[in-house]
């Protein structure tokens, strides 16, 4: 039997791993250095997140010429692919549980050097009942309508699918922007007590992840705007629904705990 007669994709070398490795680091490193004000930071850590995004889009484009055009993505390779991406979801889960870990360490035994109290004295918390409750109603908006795109592939309504992937994509939007005014607007920093660094570090990794499934929908929309997704063949899209579903999923949780709950 030919070596070459079987249902698995053997990749070829590529340079995008090795790329997006070198600028995740000096992006981690320039922003890094951002927080201490060092000179030519931010300039670094913004050219590290435009090549980040630049090889991510030619990184995504020879996986999207694999998989609808080479036809590379056998059934089970689809499988791997799948089996893949929920380990990743699963590790994504114990990042951010983490991250709970070290607020209510913090928040339920509040020591001596913070007053004993939580928030940290000085620290005016947000409202809860005012961006981050609206902010709450526009993920679960955004669920709604990315589910009712789902059923639309499902069904072979290509029409429908984009309609509801596009009002997706604005409510993502509309929720960064919201958390954006919302970090203008606060009165303490990432540096105000152990309080603003469990509160930025949360948020804003979540925000970070908001940003990325925003990217990942954008990517399907373009992609059935091309006729590339049809009701058998739309892996990708399945993948970023999932996403955007643990991404609203952990919003919830901090919803209560860092919102709700310490305000």
């Amino acid at each position: 039997m030919n070596k070459y007669f079987h249902p698995f994709h053997i990749v070829e070398p590529s340079p995008w791993p090795i790329f997006m490795s070198a600028n995740l680091l000096v992006f981690t490193l320039s922003l890094s250095a951002c927080f201490q004000n060092y000179q030519f930071s931010l300039t670094a850590s913004s050219f590290g997140a435009f090549f980040i995004l630049l090889t991510f889009f030619f990184w995504l484009k020879d996986i999207i010429k694999e998989s609808s055009y080479l036809g590379f993505h056998t059934r089970l390779v689809q499988t791997g692919i799948k089996l893949g991406f929920y380990l990743f979801v699963i590790s994504e889960i114990f990042v951010f549980f983490s991250v709970f870990w070290a607020f209510f360490y913090v928040s339920l035994s509040p020591n001596i050097e913070i007053g004993c109290v939580f928030p940290s004295i000085g620290i005016i918390a947000f409202d809860p009942w005012s961006i981050p409750l609206l902010n709450t109603i526009i993920l679960l908006t955004s669920g709604v309508t990315l589910t009712w795109a789902r059923h639309a592939i499902v069904k072979g309504d290509r029409a429908e699918t984009v309609i509801a992937l596009g009002l997706t994509i604005t409510l993502g939007l509309i929720f960064t922007l919201f958390q954006y005014i919302e970090y203008i607007e606060a009165t303490f920093t990432i540096a105000d007590s152990v309080y603003g660094s469990t509160f930025f570090g949360a948020t804003g990794l979540r925000g970070a992840h908001v940003i990325v499934g925003t990217i990942f929908l954008l990517v399907c929309f373009l992609r059935a705007l091309d006729y590339e997704f049809t009701k058998h063949h739309h892996l990708g899209f399945e993948l970023a629904i999932l996403y955007w579903h643990f991404v609203d999923i952990v919003w919830l949780f901090l919803f209560v705990a860092i919102y709700w709950w310490s305000y």
